[in-house]
């Protein structure tokens, strides 16, 4: 069976974004490295080039495909903070209206600037998302 190209590194989370040229882009990585490690008392690991996650979870899936994932995490986009995890918790949909601007995609939530969001209502995502991933079963 194929392995997933996204796998841990032992690339600097903090270097990576310091790497990052657009200061919007840049700030927010900052901000939600910060709040991400806060809330989910996990240190910050990379996972491939571009994603940095939170804790980990295990699923296996009726074919027999298996692996490893982050449990949250986010990615600096181009045009967004691409963030993982925070969508599957039960009530996750219920906080999105609060949340402020954002945009959905397949199991990710899309945020061009964290000014324009409840930082609370995030923090409260990020929670549920994260304990929501390390403690569902996934196999």
């Amino acid at each position: 069976m194929a392995e997933l190209s996204t796998q841990p590194t032992e690339q600097d989370p903090a270097a990576f974004i310091g790497a990052l040229t657009h200061p919007t882009r840049r700030r927010d990585a900052e901000l939600l490295l910060g709040l991400m490690g806060r809330v989910t008392r996990r240190p910050a690991v990379m996972w491939g080039p571009s994603m940095i996650g939170f804790g980990r979870y295990h699923y296996r899936y009726a074919s027999g495909h298996e692996g490893d994932a982050l449990a949250v995490g986010f990615s600096p986009r181009a045009s967004a903070q691409a963030m993982y995890g925070l969508l599957s918790a039960p009530g996750a949909e219920l906080l999105l209206p609060q949340l402020g601007r954002h945009r959905r995609g397949a199991g990710c939530l899309y945020v061009s600037s964290l000014a324009t969001i409840d930082l609370g209502v995030l923090e409260e995502l990020v929670q549920r998302g994260h304990e929501f991933m390390v403690t569902e079963n996934f196999t």
